[in-house]
């Protein structure tokens, strides 16, 4: 086989990245019909079919190499350019850096890492967000380029890093507590009390329930999909939850909150995924995730 044309990658990564082979021509700037064409040549020279036809287009198993391999390639592209037009001409081009986190990490300690990236490295940060046990899907499917997620194991190509283990407390509005627990945490009890979690995807809330009674309990639940909203619907006494010991620390000290099993807890493991590659931003970027995570996690 031929090597690959650099322009269909691109085009690639355009496709899945918008979702769609018209939203990928408006930023290519380029025709539906010549995205078509790009994506049917590379899949003619791979011998596969590379992207799924779906809303939105997302890339086939043989196609997440790819994706990946375009990344990796565009990232090196812009930083030896930015190296080259930096000695000339004393700037730099600003380099794309995709990564997936998930929303604690997000709203507790990640925007610090963000900010510890030396300044001249000029970076344009695109932050995903997704539950920490499913993150590195984006990484496996080359949409990131890094991930923060509860996978231990490496995805292939990449290298796992121990951060540190996000700790969670089981809170409930200082009102409800004694309503809802009036004999302690039962497992009758806290299967029938109301319990927020973050989506469908949030388990924690459940690892906690494990521990306290041995059992799978399947309360009553309220999904509310933003961590202040979340933090929000547990002190206006919608249902009690688990909340990062960082945000919890407030309602505690106030009293608006309660701490429902004080000295159980559930901690998180969390790891830094990234591209195996080396890479000038995405080292740095590395470096300054670690260096936060050493400060704030367990």
């Amino acid at each position: 086989m031929e090597g690959l044309d650099s322009a269909q990658l691109r085009t690639l990564t355009a496709v899945v990245a918008e979702g769609s082979f018209d939203a990928a021509a408006r930023v290519l700037h380029v025709t539906p019909s010549a995205v078509s064409q790009r994506i049917r040549a590379l899949e003619e020279a791979v011998g596969q079919v590379l992207v799924r036809r779906t809303r939105p287009c997302r890339a086939t198993e043989a196609g997440r190499p790819l994706l990946r391999l375009a990344g990796q390639l565009d990232l090196l592209e812009r930083e030896a350019l930015a190296d080259a037009r930096g000695a000339l001409t004393g700037d730099r081009l600003g380099t794309r850096l995709a990564v997936v986190v998930n929303a604690d990490s997000l709203a507790t300690w990640f925007v610090a890492a963000l900010a510890r990236v030396p300044d001249d490295l000029v970076v344009r940060f695109d932050v995903r967000q997704d539950d920490q046990d499913h993150t590195a899907d984006l990484l496996r499917d080359g949409a990131v380029m890094a991930a923060v997620t509860a996978q231990r194991e490496a995805v292939q190509g990449c290298r796992a890093v121990p951060l540190g283990a996000m700790r969670y407390r089981a809170l409930a509005a200082s009102g409800r507590a004694g309503r809802w627990f009036p004999d302690g945490l039962t497992a009758s009890a806290l299967a029938a009390a109301p319990m927020v979690a973050f989506d469908r995807k949030d388990r924690v809330q459940h690892r906690f329930l494990r521990s306290v009674t041995g059992r799978h309990l399947d309360p009553p639940v309220h999904h509310v999909p933003s961590v202040p909203a979340f933090g929000e619907a547990i002190r206006r006494g919608l249902g009690w939850g688990v909340v990062p010991e960082q945000l919890a620390a407030a309602d505690l000290a106030d009293g608006t909150c309660v701490d429902l099993a004080p000295g159980r807890y559930v901690d998180v493991p969390l790891y830094w995924q990234h591209w195996r590659l080396d890479s000038t931003v995405l080292g740095a970027l590395t470096a300054a995730v670690r260096a936060e995570a050493a400060v704030t996690l367990r």
